[in-house]
């Protein structure tokens, strides 16, 4: 029986691919296997990944003919996992020896669904401990019980799929996958899935993935028209919150997350292609005007001057021709 089963989607991540599967070798078990998948690489990653495969203990191997996006590539992971917790790691990241032992152990002792865990954020030379928000420590909780307060960080907005660790019965009910074809944002939909429909959580004291920022390949540094994906990613928390049995009490969140997703990428405009740009201010006001509109009012009233104007200045911006709303 493997006992975890770790997914790395790889991308064009030669630069960095090396260190991941190091980090991996100094955590590996004979009941852990990981799952490397490169999604259709045109650098040196597949044969960095084919090398793994033959020397990396518990390495599986697979290949996308096709690019599909992280979101799609950890699908493929999950179909192919085994495991009875499921966990997740990028291409570019790396880990603390010994630390998934850790994990595997933390969850079993508390017998929940998932656990979440820390993280170090690593910038150039510069290490940021970030920890997940929320107070109780080791305590099994409903994860509903974690979604609010609505003007103030929370578990869902802590969206990183591999701080932490899953139990298999997660993906036997359909809650473990990702929404396909997602580019940017694919971790919204799905920890606010996880924590309206699972039954038990637990944030957990423990730290060992490094998380690297900056890199110039990241879909976070690059400009182009795969960064609006989070408008459809919130779009679908929006729609599938409002047909929760509480939708009255947590769409006043998931409407201010949305809400200051579209003011952060407007306040950075400038980092946008000048195309890209464009659309992204005529699909954040049609996205304005497909919220529910007494929730919008509630949001905007309770968010800063600064991004309050800046958002009521774009649900006042004519509705151009072609974008549907």
């Amino acid at each position: 029986m493997v006992k975890l089963s770790v997914i790395v989607p790889f991308y064009n991540v030669q630069q960095y691919a090396p260190d991941t599967l190091k980090s991996l070798r100094a955590n590996a078990r004979d009941d852990f296997e990981f799952i490397l998948v490169d999604d259709c690489s045109r650098d040196e990653t597949p044969d960095i990944l084919a090398r793994a495969e033959r020397e990396l203990p518990g390495a599986v191997y697979v290949r996308h003919e096709k690019n599909g996006g992280l979101a799609t590539a950890r699908n493929t992971g999950i179909d192919t996992a085994r495991g009875e917790y499921l966990t997740f790691l990028d291409g570019d990241d790396w880990l603390e020896p010994g630390y998934y032992p850790r994990l595997v152990a933390a969850i079993e002792e508390l017998g929940c669904d998932f656990v979440r865990t820390d993280h170090v954020q690593c910038t150039g030379r510069t290490r940021a401990v970030h920890r997940v928000p929320h107070g109780r420590r080791g305590v099994v909780v409903n994860p509903r019980d974690a979604i609010l307060p609505a003007d103030r960080s929370t578990s869902v907005d802590y969206a990183y799929a591999w701080a932490g660790a899953y139990h298999r019965r997660l993906v036997d009910r359909g809650l473990l996958h990702f929404t396909d074809g997602l580019r940017t944002a694919e971790d919204r939909p799905w920890i606010w899935k996880l924590h309206r429909e699972a039954e038990s959580f637990a944030a957990v004291s423990l730290m060992g993935v490094y998380y690297r920022r900056g890199v110039a390949s990241s879909l976070t540094q690059i400009g182009d028209v795969r960064q609006l994906d989070f408008i459809r990613a919130f779009d679908q928390v929006v729609a599938e919150t409002a047909e929760d049995r509480d939708a009255a009490v947590l769409l006043p969140k998931a409407v201010r997350t949305y809400c200051a997703i579209i003011s952060h990428h407007l306040g950075s405009i400038e980092r946008f292609e000048p195309a890209v740009a464009r659309k992204l201010k005529s699909m954040s006001a049609v996205a304005l005007r497909r919220m529910p509109q007494d929730v919008l009012d509630e949001a905007l009233d309770s968010m800063d001057i600064e991004r309050a104007s800046r958002l009521r200045r774009l649900r006042r911006r004519p509705a151009p021709a072609g974008v549907a709303a």
